[in-house]
């Protein structure tokens, strides 16, 4: 199964761990209408500041990603 199915970011690991997973799974295609990634589902400014982001940073984006994965076509 995919890393977007699997993490949790709230989950009592996660939340304890200093290291978060990159929700990237090698499909990088931008959606026009929605400005984030049809693969991972990162917006721009959430992609290239990633790497230098906190581990709370990359939570909060974990949990826009799960918003972002069941919104409607």
């Amino acid at each position: 199964m995919s890393i977007l199915y699997e993490y949790d970011p709230d989950s009592p690991l996660a939340m304890s761990a200093s290291e978060v997973p990159s929700p990237c799974i090698g499909i990088c295609k931008m959606d026009e209408e929605r400005k984030w990634c049809s693969g991972c589902f990162r917006s721009i400014p959430e992609l290239t500041a990633w790497s230098t982001a906190s581990a709370d940073s990359k939570r909060a984006v974990w949990r826009e990603i799960k918003q972002r994965m069941f919104v409607s076509a």
